[in-house]
């Protein structure tokens, strides 16, 4: 419903198909993302640094694909927008590297291919294991956090800036970016990140929560 009522809200569009969809998370709630994309009919691409979470939604049937491979997930991307095939593919890595390699691919091609996007990474709780910064791999970002917390929470923080930078330069061509209500613009305002409102007081930000925007 999420996504189905993003779609009519902001491309005003009750087809989604040819649509793209791009969000990470594939834990608890979050897993259900990939299902979401392909129940609406769009393509989605879900990122998430954890290979058992992707192992265990691809067993489920949940996600259709699994790649750690950027340009395969860009070229699958490419096919499914063109062909409007439904599609959940999970991309084994960080979403930062994610969403920079749309950027460079809008600096290159000029094509903008997220229509629609959001994050679920658990950024209630980012410096304890819910957010993983793009900077370390999973197994040494899980051992930093374990030996130095310190500079764990540092990274984090940066990685956040880099997550926002991407979304905002990818939105400012068009693309239309929801808070999933897991704390995600909360945090990366905290971090510095470029999250808030013009003109606005400092409580909100550039992108609406899905509650009052799109379930509202």
């Amino acid at each position: 419903l999420t996504v189905l009522n993003a779609g009519r809200r902001y491309l005003k569009a009750e087809d989604l198909s040819g649509k793209v969809f791009v969000t990470s998370g594939l834990g608890g709630m979050s897993g259900a993302q990939a299902k979401a994309a392909v129940i609406a009919g769009c393509v989605g691409i879900i990122a998430e640094v954890d290979e058992a979470a992707l192992l265990k939604r691809h067993k489920q049937g949940w996600l259709m694909e699994i790649s750690d491979n950027l340009d395969h997930c860009i070229a699958r991307l490419r096919d499914a927008r063109k062909n409007k095939i439904a599609l959940s593919l999970g991309y084994h890595g960080n979403v930062v590297d994610l969403w920079e390699r749309l950027v460079c691919e809008l600096d290159s091609t000029g094509e903008l291919l997220v229509d629609l996007g959001s994050d679920q990474t658990s950024c209630h709780n980012p410096f304890s294991g819910g957010y993983y910064p793009v900077q370390l791999g999973f197994e040494e970002a899980k051992q930093l956090l374990a030996t130095n917390p310190g500079k764990f929470r540092t990274l984090v923080q940066e990685s956040l800036k880099r997550h926002v930078a991407a979304i905002n330069r990818l939105a400012d061509k068009g693309m239309f970016f929801w808070d999933y209500g897991n704390a995600f613009l909360l945090e990366a305002q905290r971090a510095g990140a470029d999250v808030e409102k013009r003109g606005a007081n400092k409580t909100e930000f550039r992108y609406p929560s899905y509650v009052q925007h799109i379930m509202g």
